[in-house]
Formats: structure tokens, sequence, C-alpha cells
């Protein structure tokens, strides 16, 4: 593969500084925007990058750590240790943690040569504000784990080959006390010193999952089926026939549904115009005209803490116990997953069309097809609420009927 220069006309993802908060609730492709990368930092545009921490493990099993030296050609941190490896994320639309964690595989592969498909395994880990000359960047730190056989190819252009390599346990704790570390990353590093780090790798290896596969699929099968409460979150602006679908295939594997609204606290804006009450009374409405009984499901309201790495006992604080989580976003579900809860598979719809923001978009155009993408006894609803005039006056006038 040849590798190229990073070039200043990459398109990053970029963020206004007062919509960063929304990074830690996964609400990503709602907030970035398009720029070109030298314009991102001549104007200090705050902008998404992501930073992979690679771990392995030898023959002996003892752990080991992919520590990148930056190229002394760097315009920052020139001949700094570091993460692994680094760098933008590009705009894409319909940006989330899936694509972001593309970009870190990405990275990886350009600056060692790591494929991939020789990735073991990779976790989303957290979510920092840094800064760079400057400009604000949002990181989005991700731990992977490789066999400690694989080839490593440091780019030149990008890092110092001799220095960047794996070190043990006992190297990475002389090195990160006696070298130049950039400080973000010496952070993360001296966190996963500090702690267990079994779960970022595989559980099994290949010859127990060999042994296994046979009953690992009815045996998933089976702690779905005997799932008796299903928990399932929602934004529901406006509740839609996507939801309406996942609902109901909830109800045909389990006995109770838990409701929660996200982003509770926020209404009357663009994004999220309706009320949580109204939204409330949409589920409600739907639920009633499909004589689902109401002691099958009980609806919380969950407000944004703006915190990635509490949320999830946030959400636990409210709804309670629950036994699987159903969910169709990447960040919801790496987020629970993370914390061992048991997570349904994904539930497909056609995205472009069930969405919020599709539907809210249509309704500005007055283009009345958005009706038939929501239950009418939601549409009586949203227009006795006069959410029509309300979704419209969200939108600037230049966008408005385009």
């Amino acid at each position: 593969m040849t590798r190229e220069r990073k070039s200043e006309k990459e398109i990053l993802a970029c963020i206004k500084k007062e919509d960063i908060q929304y990074l830690q609730s996964g609400q990503v492709s709602k907030h970035v925007f398009p720029k070109e990368r030298s314009e991102a930092h001549r104007k200090e545009i705050p902008h998404l990058i992501v930073r992979l921490f690679i771990l392995s493990k030898n023959d002996n099993g003892d752990l080991l750590f992919l520590v990148q030296k930056r190229s002394d050609t760097k315009k920052s941190y020139p001949g700094y240790y570091t993460d692994s490896a680094s760098g933008h994320v590009i705009f894409e639309k319909g940006l989330n943690l899936g694509t972001i964690k593309k970009n870190a595989l990405r990275e990886l592969e350009e600056e060692f040569g790591i494929q991939s498909k020789d990735v073991q395994k990779i976790t989303f880990y957290d979510l920092n504000n840094e800064e760079d000359q400057f400009t604000k960047e949002v990181a989005y730190i991700f731990i992977g784990s490789v066999d400690s056989t694989v080839k490593l190819e440091p780019n030149p252009e990008e890092v110092e080959r001799k220095e960047s390599k794996f070190y043990t346990r006992k190297e990475l704790e002389k090195l990160l006390q006696e070298n130049d570390l950039v400080d973000y990353s010496k952070k993360i590093w001296n966190e996963l010193l500090d702690s267990n780090l079994k779960s970022y790798f595989p559980q099994e290896n290949q010859k127990t999952m060999s042994k296994t596969k046979i009953n690992s699929k009815s045996r998933i099968e089976n702690d779905q089926k005997n799932a008796d409460i299903a928990l399932f979150i929602g934004r529901f602006q406006p509740l839609h026939h996507g939801h309406i679908h996942i609902i109901n295939r909830i109800f045909e594997a389990h006995n109770k549904l838990k409701i929660g609204i996200g982003s509770s606290q926020l209404s009357h804006t663009k994004e999220n115009p309706f009320t949580k009450e109204e939204r409330k009374k949409f589920i409600k409405s739907a639920l009633k005209k499909r004589a689902i009984p109401q002691d099958r499901y009980a609806i919380y309201f969950i407000p944004d803490l703006f915190n990635a790495e509490k949320w999830v006992s946030h959400v636990v604080s409210i709804i309670g116990k629950f036994d699987i989580l159903y969910s169709n976003s990447d960040f919801v579900r790496e987020l629970f997953k993370n914390k061992g809860y048991t997570i349904a598979k994904k539930i497909s719809l056609f995205k472009n069309k069930y969405s919020g923001t599709h539907i809210r978009n249509l309704i500005n155009k007055q283009d009345k097809q958005w009706r038939l993408l929501v239950p009418n006894e939601v549409v009586d609803l949203i227009e006795k609420y006069e959410g029509i005039k309300r979704i419209e006056s969200f939108y600037d006038q230049n966008e408005e009927k385009k």
C-alpha cells in the first residue's frame, strides 16, 4: 500500500464549541460540519480526532503496549512519545461511533502498517477535550488488541521507526518516567497500567471458540428469549413507524418494556422541538391504538448528562433493573456493552427514511410525505400541539423550503 502525506485539504469533522457537549450523548452527525484541515487550524475551529492505544500479549501471556514516537519533523510535539496511532476524523454524512472507529483503524494502518483485519478487538474508551496549538480538539479514545507477531511497518513520515514498537510493562513504566510524552497520551497509558485489561482482549481463543461454535447461536437466542424486561431508549422527535416496528419486535420477544425518552430536558429547539410530556403522549397514544396493555410497559424521562463515562449509571439510576438493551446506536450499544449489559441484535430499518431528522425536514419543506412515516394518532397530536408551525420556526430562512 502506498502511503501519502496527509493533505492540508483533508476535510475534517468540525463542531461548534457550544455543541461539543452533545457528543457525550452520542449525537455526532447532527452537530458536525466539514472544513478543510488548513482552515480549521487557521481559524481555530474545534474538530474531532481519534487516539488508539494498542495492547498485545507475548507467548508467555505478558502484556505488551504499542507506543509511537512522533517524527522529529512533526509541527506539534516533535520527538515525543504518544499513543499507538492518532489523527483527524474525516467528515462524512451520518458520522457515528462506528465510522469514527474506522478512522482510528485507518490511522493505525497509515502509521504502523497494521491492517484493520489484524485488530482482534477494538473498544471505545472515553471522550476527551484537548488542545493542539490553541485549537480545541475532541478526542475519541479507543483501546485495541493485536497479536504480538503482527508485522510493524512504521511510517517514517509519521513516526520515528526505531523507538516506535511494543514495550513491556516495565519498559513502558520507565519510558513514562524518563521521557517526554504527549500529556493526553501519558494520562491514558498510566490509567491502562493501573487497570485490569482482560476485557480489551478477545474473551476466547480460536480453539475454545471452535468447540463452542455449535452451541453459541442457541445460547444467545435462549439468553435473549429468557430476558423478561427490555430497555429501549429514543428521543422520539417525533415518534415514527420505525420506532413502532422496533417496539413491536421487542414485545414479540419480551414480557415487559421500559421506554426511555432521551434528551428529556430539551424542547423547543430545531433538533428537539417537542417537550418530554408531548413525546410521552406520542408513545402512549400509539401503544393504546395497538392494544398494548399499560402493565406491559413503563415510560421514563432520561435527561442528558453530557458525560459518556457516567451516562450508563445515570440511565440505570432512573429506569432500574432490566435484562437486555435494544438500540441501533453504536454509541449507546458500546457504552452499555462496556458496562457488561446484554445487548440485543440490531433491528433493521430504512434509517434515511425513518429518522426524526428526515421527518422534521419534510415538515419544514411542507412535504406531506412525512404523514406516511408517522402513526395517524401521532400526526393528530403534532397538529394539536401546533408542531408543524413550531418546527418550521426553528429553521433558518436560508434553509426554508429548500
